[in-house]
């Protein structure tokens, strides 16, 4: 289940990478962001949200990179399976027992 992207990676590369260039420290970072977005036909916030996970993957920006929010989302879909797992163990044992009781008492 992967969601449509409706711009291709190597547009979301060239968008962040207008931003960094045309972001000369002194103005609005977000002034750039609207006006590349509008270069490209994309909203404003979108754009925003790519360069700040490009500053995350380059360390410049607290928080999980790329590779990170992906093993992370991993591990909690493995950890979903083994729980689901041990619940359907759990009930098997509890199960299991009670028939063993039932033979035992006839």
């Amino acid at each position: 289940m992967s969601k449509e992207t409706r711009f291709s990676p190597e547009v979301r590369e060239r968008a962040v990478r207008l931003v960094g260039e045309q972001n000369d420290g002194e103005g609005s970072q977000w002034a750039v962001i609207r006006s590349v977005a509008e270069k490209i036909g994309c909203s404003a916030e979108t754009l925003r949200s790519w360069v700040r996970q490009v500053e995350r993957d380059q360390g410049v920006r607290p928080g999980l990179t790329t590779s990170e929010r992906e093993e992370l989302k991993e591990l909690q879909r493995e950890n979903r399976e083994l729980k689901k797992a041990n619940e359907i163990l759990r009930l098997a044992s509890a199960y299991f027992a009670k028939a063993e009781l039932d033979r035992r008492q006839k």
